[in-house]
């Protein structure tokens, strides 16, 4: 099944936690603290996959999580560090955050990744707490936690060309003429139910072709099948528009022809811009009046062409290949790269809990709750010289706190002393 949108949810590796460990050895005494850093969390990094043309992988599975760091160990042992977990997507896929909607990345050529999430940072151990004032600290620091995100990947494909016009204008026939590919073709509304793409050469001179699933009026609002596609337009630097000038489902193919574009400029108004070029189709089984009534009322280049019986086929093809030829090379989307930022580690509030007690919160408490062991006087000497050194102490007594006032960090309780 063809997919061109998943919405998944990733989450990079936690860092390994840091060792607590003292080294012992026969006739050693007070060898000292030797416990070694935990491992650094593995990153998630969406990277373009050879061959692929959908995004059908991300149709069932919807969580995705880098491998952790190992925690440290005795003797100085550094944990291992997580494997990065790599999510392989089609070319031209756009990267987005689900929450604000900002563009991460545009996986435009083969080579492009991105790194979306970074891994966590491994906790230190206790050698790394050693000091001359503290010759054995019996505590080590807890790795760094991750957080999970969700993130849309949109599929945009990457085409030269885009063949666009009416649900049974012959888009599919004209594609199978021109680059011998072999999308499902059919007599009826829909055949089409994903974008086909194929190679056309002409000469020395060749070109990608994509066939966008059929538009009808009210597209670009979300009837029928085309606003699901439109997306796939957006990239093509030549629109080729295939209209039934034989009116076969009894359309009127001027009719038809303004409502796709109308359809198309209300999706996004830079395809205006797009030049394009007119295939009538199926002149064939047209009637003369049809085809001159099309040609009075439309400006423009205009090719008739016969899909079945391939005439006006080799001059539609080197028209393409002309226009092509003027007109720059497809480049990637111009945007601001959204990046999941670090808490700031030196961020913190003080609040009142309905029960008077002061509550201590931010990303450089959580960090210290992390790192100490409130129960070992080394280890809290150490909390309280960081919250002097960070402001968190001034911040309390500028909150009023007094002596004997309850301090909760977490899940943790304790009564201020000055």
């Amino acid at each position: 099944m063809f997919i061109d949108r998943a919405k998944i949810y990733i989450k990079a590796g936690d860092g390994g936690d840091g060792c607590t460990s003292f080294y012992t050895e026969k006739y050693v005494p007070n060898g000292g603290p030797d416990g070694g850093d935990g491992g650094n969390g593995g990153n998630v990094v969406i990277a373009v996959g050879d061959n692929l043309a959908s995004l059908s992988e991300f149709r069932f599975g919807k969580h995705y999580r880098a491998e952790a760091g190992s925690a440290g160990s005795g003797k100085n042992r550094h944990g291992k560090n997580g494997a990065d977990l790599v999510l392989k997507v089609p070319r031209g896929t756009v990267v987005r955050d689900a929450e604000t909607g900002g563009i991460i990345a545009d996986l435009f050529d083969p080579s492009d990744s991105v790194t979306v999430l970074r891994g966590g940072i491994g906790g230190k151990g206790n050698a790394r707490f050693k000091s001359s004032r503290r010759q054995a600290p019996a505590f080590s620091q807890k790795g760094e936690p991750t957080r999970e995100h969700a993130v849309v990947l949109e599929l945009k494909t990457i085409a030269d060309v885009g063949l666009v016009g009416f649900p049974n204008a012959g888009k599919s026939t004209l594609l199978s003429v021109l680059t011998r590919a072999d999308p499902k073709i059919a007599n009826y509304p829909f055949t089409t139910l994903s974008p086909n793409l194929g190679v056309c050469a002409v000469d020395d001179f060749s070109f990608t072709v994509a066939d966008i699933p059929g538009l009808i009026e009210g597209a670009a609002d979300g009837a029928g099948l085309g606003h699901h596609f439109l997306r796939h337009i957006d990239r093509t630097r030549l629109i080729v528009h295939v209209v039934d000038v034989a009116s076969t489902d009894g359309r009127d193919p001027v009719y038809d022809y303004n409502t796709v574009n109308d359809e198309l400029y209300k999706y996004n108004k830079e395809l205006a811009d797009v030049p394009q070029i007119v295939a009538l189709n199926k002149t064939d089984c047209a009637d003369k009046d049809a085809v001159k009534k099309f040609r009075a009322q439309i400006k423009g280049e205009i090719y008739e062409i016969s899909g079945v019986t391939h005439a006006g086929i080799k001059e539609l093809m080197r028209a393409v290949a002309a226009k092509l030829a003027t007109l720059p090379p497809q480049r990637p989307m111009e945007f601001e790269p959204f990046r999941y930022v670090d808490a700031d580690p030196n961020s913190f509030a003080v609040t009142r809990a309905d029960d008077g007690a002061f509550v201590l919160s931010g990303e450089l408490i959580e960090r210290l709750a992390r790192t100490v062991v409130l129960e070992d006087r080394d280890s809290f000497a150490y909390f309280q010289r960081r919250l002097d050194d960070g402001g968190v102490t001034k911040a309390l007594k500028n909150a009023g706190i007094k002596d004997g006032d309850t301090v909760r960090i977490l899940d943790t309780e304790f009564k201020y002393e000055s």
